[in-house]
């Protein structure tokens, strides 16, 4: 078991173990395209235009981009995945991630997955915790609609009325199967009106332990304060706050949105000042983790090595069940596996679902490693160090 240091997440032999030598040049070559932003958009385009054409494509994208970032195409197929985490003690959410379709038919069936996952997840230590995406289970206008106060329709009150009892229905089910369950964040244009669905979920449900978690994306310069006046209505009304904090998903289209509404741009105004509200957020959970059980989804190797020193600091256990570190499945294994050796607890989001619904999960991962500054350089660069170590080890 290895102490966490600065240096640890360079770790390439913990970072890569459980690849093979022709997975690691799989993902060096993937990375390779991802890394250059014409080629990454090109190929996801491509992608997508064929898998809509219904040309011979499945197959290629399945053993590639798709194998890489997903678990498989049902929660059947992605045990091998989650068995395989588990190996290395980390532990796997198996995430739902079909999206395009906005109707009740669709939102029905994610909630119907969504309480497959849940089901699959009861009693299983190897997936500690299930998730849904707001968006999955209702529409995001009539979400506006509502944030907004503007007047709703008998159709739209009735729409509404089916989101609240789909959000029921999944913290009943996570709560009787004792699975925690994470609710992904939105655009801010509407995020106030899942916020208030999720408290109220929480009271409901968050009495002794964090069962329902809201998710705080860092990267809004609010998002802080309303952690926090979160958590003072949490002690008010005697229920455990549930946090899981990101930095953000949708930095380009809030900022868009922003300028042409001619409302304040809701993002911190730079990357310095996203992880000084992270850190701090970090800072705020431990500081009240009686009251509050965090989530910790980040990418960010200072973050995560910073939580690890407020652990130490107020002598909270590493194995202590209120805290789990997490990264996405296919990005970040140097801090995964790393700090799961370390013996804290961490998980790996696991995307699945049929390949041509899941293609716009794919396309954010290769925008995203695109556009995150040093992202995808930084996974070349450790799967370029792990290939030549294993060559050297091979050669001795």
């Amino acid at each position: 078991m290895t102490s966490i240091v600065n240096n640890s997440f360079e770790n390439t032999a913990l970072a890569f173990v459980a690849k093979s030598d022709w997975q690691l040049k799989k993902a060096y070559w993937l990375f390779r395209v991802v890394n250059n932003s014409l080629m990454a958009s090109i190929g996801t385009k491509a992608a997508n235009l064929s898998l809509k054409m219904h040309l011979p494509v499945k197959a290629i994208i399945k053993k590639t981009v798709f194998e890489h970032f997903c678990g498989g195409e049902s929660i059947e197929e992605s045990k091998e995945v989650v068995h395989l985490l588990s190996k290395y003690k980390v532990r796997a959410i198996l995430d739902y991630s079909v999206e395009g379709k906005h109707n009740e038919e669709a939102f029905d069936a994610t909630l119907l997955e969504t309480l497959r996952t849940i089901e699959n997840a009861k009693g299983n230590d190897e997936i500690p915790y299930c998730v849904f995406k707001p968006t999955g289970v209702g529409s995001a206008e009539l979400m506006e609609k509502v944030q907004l106060k503007q007047p709703l329709t008998e159709e739209e009150k009735k729409a509404f009325e089916k989101i609240k009892n789909r959000y029921k229905a999944i913290s009943q089910a996570a709560y009787d199967n004792d699975v925690r369950l994470l609710i992904d964040a939105e655009d801010s244009w509407y995020q106030e009106t899942i916020d208030a669905l999720v408290y109220e979920m929480m009271e409901q449900f968050n009495k002794k332990r964090a069962i329902v978690f809201n998710t705080y994306q860092m990267y809004r310069w609010v998002s802080l304060q309303n952690m926090k006046e979160a958590h003072k209505k949490a002690k008010e009304a005697g229920y455990i706050l549930g946090a899981k904090l990101v930095r953000g998903a949708y930095m380009e289209n809030e900022r868009e949105r922003a300028q042409i509404k001619g409302y304040q741009n809701p993002i911190c105004t730079d990357k310095m000042a996203t992880d000084r509200s992270y850190d701090e957020g970090l800072k705020y959970c431990v500081e009240n983790i009686d009251e509050i059980e965090l989530f910790n989804g980040s990418h960010n190797e200072h973050s995560n090595l910073y939580l690890t020193e407020l652990m130490k600091k107020h002598t909270i256990a590493k194995e202590d069940k209120r805290i789990f570190f997490a990264q996405l499945y296919g990005m970040s294994d140097n801090i995964s596996f790393v700090l799961a050796d370390a013996g804290y607890n961490v998980a790996k989001y696991v995307p699945y679902g049929p390949v041509k619904f899941v293609m716009p999960y794919l396309i954010r991962r290769a925008e995203e490693n695109t556009s995150v500054a040093g992202q995808s350089s930084r996974e070349l660069k450790l799967l370029k160090t792990e290939i030549e170590r294993r060559k050297r080890d091979k050669n001795y």
